[in-house]
This record gives C-alpha cells, sequence and structure tokens, in this order.
C-alpha cells in the first residue's frame, strides 16, 4: 500500500480517497464588511470531480485528531461564514465574526501582521542603544534580573512596547475553523496564531513565516552568561482539541538565526518555536507540513512542573506524519507526557543540529518509519535525547539509506543518558504506512504550502 502526496491510498489499481463534505455555492466577505458573490466548488468522492479543498474533513483514522467526533473545522459553514481576504485586519475581522459558528476562511496572498515595521510597536522612549549600555553585563552583572526595573526605566518601555506587540500580532482562532491559503503563495509574515481553549480547527496550505520579536528581553541571571529570551511561537495549541494542521510550511523566511546579531557575547534570539502544543492540549495531527530554518521548532507540554501536570496527564496526544524537517536545531519534537505518533517522516540535518527526538517528562513516544539523512559528521546517536528516563518506541529508521536501532546507538555513544525501549501502547489511528524506503521522495514531492490538490 503507497500513499500519494495528497493523503490517498493506492492498493494494486484500486483507489480508496476520504470522502469530503459536500461544498455548497459561498457568499464571500469582502474586507469591508460587504458581500460579494463567488462560487465554491461541489467535493465528492469520485475521481476526476472538482474538490473544495476548504470544505474538506480529516479521513477516518488519520492520526490522533481523527478520534472520537474527529476534525471538520468549518467544513458546514453557511455562506454568510465564507471569507476571503488578503490583510491582517480583514483576517482578524472574520476570525471574530459569527461566533462559534462553522466558518471557512480562505487566505489570499502573503499577509504580514507588522507591515509597518517594529518601530511602529515601539512606546515613546524607547531606545534599544539605551538597553544596550544601561544593562551591559560589565555594569548590571549577572546576579539580578530586570523584573523590579520601573515604568520608566529602559527595561520598563521595552515591556510596554512588548505588550503592544504581543496585541497586534497574535490572532485567536475560534471553534469550529477551517483557515486555508488559495493557492500557492498564501500565508502570514509575523503572526501568532493562538489555537486556545477551543475544539475543531483545521489550518491548511500556508506558508507561516515565524513571527520576530522586537523586543527581547535580556535576562543576566539565564545560564552562566546570561541570555536573550524571545516571545511568539508561529502556532500554538493551547488546551485545544481536535486540531489538524496540514500542507503548511513553517520557516523563519527572511529572518533565520544565522543572520541574527550578537548582544552581551550571546545570540540576539527574536523567535521562539514554531508549533507549541501545550497546557492539555488534545487530539492533534500533523501531515505533510514543512518544518525549516528554525532552532527550537516543536514542543509537546511546556513544563516539568506538578502542577502543570495535573493538566496536561493523560493528554497532549499528538500524531506528525509525512513532515518534512529541514534545516532545524532541535525539539523535532521535544515531548512531555503526550503519547506522540511521529511515523513516515524524513529529518535533514546539517551542521548545527543538536538532536531531533526529546524525550522528556512521562513522555510516551512512538517514532517508526521514519527517515534521515544526517549531513557528514552527524551520529545517528544524536536523534535522540534524553531529558528524563521515559522509555520509547522507535522502530525501522533508515539513516543515510540503512537501517539504525536508534536506541541502540544512543546507548553505545552516550552511556550516561541510556534509553529504555517500550513506549507502553501501540498506535493504531494511522491511515496507512509507507514504505521507509519511499518516504523521502513522498515527502519531497508532497509537502509543504502550495502542494494541496
Amino acid at each position: 500500500m503507497t500513499r500519494t502526496p495528497n493523503g490517498q491510498m493506492w492498493h494494486g489499481h484500486a483507489t480508496m480517497k476520504a470522502a469530503a463534505l459536500a461544498g455548497c455555492t459561498a457568499l464571500v466577505l469582502a474586507l469591508t464588511g460587504t458581500g460579494a458573490q463567488a462560487h465554491g466548488g461541489h467535493s465528492g468522492d469520485h475521481p476526476g470531480k472538482h474538490r473544495d479543498p476548504a470544505r474538506q474533513t480529516l479521513g477516518a483514522n488519520d492520526g490522533w485528531a481523527s478520534h472520537g467526533t474527529g476534525t471538520t473545522g468549518g467544513a458546514g459553514a453557511a455562506p454568510a461564514h465564507v471569507y476571503t481576504v488578503s490583510d491582517w485586519a480583514g483576517f482578524r475581522a472574520a476570525l471574530a465574526d459569527g461566533g462559534t459558528a462553522p466558518k471557512i476562511i480562505k487566505v489570499r496572498g502573503a499577509i504580514d501582521a507588522v507591515s509597518a515595521g517594529c518601530d511602529s510597536l515601539a512606546v515613546p522612549g524607547y531606545d534599544f542603544d539605551a538597553y544596550l549600555e544601561k544593562y551591559a553585563p560589565e555594569t548590571w552583572g549577572l546576579e539580578q534580573d530586570l523584573s523590579d526595573e520601573p515604568d520608566d526605566s529602559p527595561e520598563g518601555r521595552r515591556r510596554a512596547s512588548a505588550a503592544h506587540q504581543n496585541t497586534a500580532i497574535k490572532a485567536n482562532v475560534p471553534p469550529n475553523t477551517t483557515i486555508i491559503g488559495i493557492g500557492k503563495n498564501a500565508g502570514f509574515k509575523g503572526a501568532s496564531l493562538q489555537i486556545k481553549d477551543v475544539d475543531n480547527v483545521i489550518v491548511r496550505n500556508l506558508t507561516l513565516e515565524s513571527p520576530l520579536d522586537c523586543f527581547p528581553q535580556w535576562d543576566p541571571t539565564d545560564g552562566a552568561k546570561g541570555n536573550w529570551n524571545s516571545e511568539y511561537d508561529t502556532a500554538v495549541v493551547h488546551s485545544a482539541t481536535h486540531v489538524w494542521l496540514d500542507h503548511n510550511t513553517f520557516t523563519d523566511g527572511e529572518h533565520p538565526d544565522s543572520a541574527a546579531p550578537t548582544h552581551f557575547g550571546m545570540l540576539y534570539q527574536q523567535h521562539d518555536g514554531e508549533l507549541d502544543i501545550v497546557r492539555g492540549a488534545n487530539y492533534v495531527t500533523a501531515s505533510w507540513n514543512v518544518f525549516t530554518e528554525h532552532d527550537k521548532t516543536i514542543l509537546i507540554g511546556n513544563s516539568d512542573s506538578e502542577s502543570t501536570a495535573v493538566g496536561d496527564r493523560g493528554k497532549l496526544k499528538a500524531t506528525f506524519h509525512h513532515n518534512l524537517f529541514s534545516k532545524l536545531a532541535e525539539r523535532t519534537p521535544r515531548v512531555r507526557f503526550g503519547q506522540v505518533d511521529v511515523y513516515n517522516n524524513h529529518f535533514v540535518a546539517e551542521q548545527g543540529f543538536s538532536y531531533s527526538f526529546g524525550i522528556g517528562k512521562e513522555s510516551q513516544l512512538v517514532a517508526e518509519h521514519n527517515a534521515f539523512t544526517l549531513a557528514k559528521g552527524v551520529s545517528p546517536a544524536k536523534i535522540l535525547k534524553r531529558w528524563t528516563d521515559s522509555p520509547l518506541t522507535a522502530e525501522n529508521s533508515l539513516v543515510n539509506g540503512k537501517r539504525v536501532d536508534l536506541i541502540a546507538v544512543h546507548n553505545a555513544e552516550i552511556p550516561e543518558e541510556t534509553l529504555r525501549s517500550g513506549a507502553g501502547w501501540t498506535p493504531t489511528l494511522r491511515a496507512g504506512i509507507d514504505r521507509v524506503q519511499a518516504v523521502p521522495a513522498l515527502v519531497k514531492h508532497g509537502a509543504g504550502a502550495g502542494r494541496l490538490r
């Protein structure tokens, strides 16, 4: 059985396609709020018939997001709740319109959440040079943080400027929503999608350029030398359920960390994560995405603390399949608590690579049928990283074309971080497993924004 990049499964000459919810003529609301007539396609289960991707739902058994009620997003949206947007104000207005009724938001072109630049978000009196002068380690030291700094200090003005950005770039996604890019060049720059405390969300066919924190905070007490800390994940699944992320490209785009300056001898870090699944989030499927050009990529479970664990134990169930992970440093993903199924993905590790799978507190990671392409000098022992003693399942892994027992090679080279085999559960929500040898080609030609058919 082989899967096409569009998620269809072929067995011999027979084709099995997941049925898509029938579409209908959609009334597209203009950004001004006035209606404009448009025609939606009719989707069905017959080959050759036009399908409206905006009304597609997650197929049966396609990862954790198919559990229980499944994930339909805005597939049942009435014509009055189908929108086409091409700027940030229009997108946020569409999110806010109609309450919890099913809605479809079609994104046209690349929408910049901070089109006027970082200076437009700064409060009067904010001066980065003054900030650097005030908190330089040689004068401020490394023993005291900046939490007690008054509002009229450089740190106080930084805090106020950061609050402006927080309000400006976050978009709260309501339940029963599908957000989908039109064509090959749709997406967001500098935005943070907040999928928070809601159920039933679909995000597809978007290029999501990581938000650039305009006002990172210097923390002199973070580590031996102090550190710059940034906010704003590209997408956050926070206490939300039934979320499907499909055929998106997550990237640092025009602002890679490699181009960032250093201040106080440390990288001026302006990025946080590409995708966080935290605070009791549950039933997430990420399929056919590209995650690229980033450091701390995907975090599942944000804390080891017992207070957080109360809401995380038994949740944080997520599936990742047919994704490309390329030019990344770490966290693909880093897992706490959750039963996380990672299969049929391609990982490409270059210089600067730290690890792929982070094994955290009470994690139950199953990583099977994945392909890894490692640059010269990168050991397969680095694919796994033990943060705490949690057993995992890692089977049928292909590294540079050869089968490798990831746990065995890790334990042989890093015995002080010995890992145990056996996650203690067996995934059942898999629509189909491709031969691991075929995964790099399938993912290369099918994953990412602009490849949804």
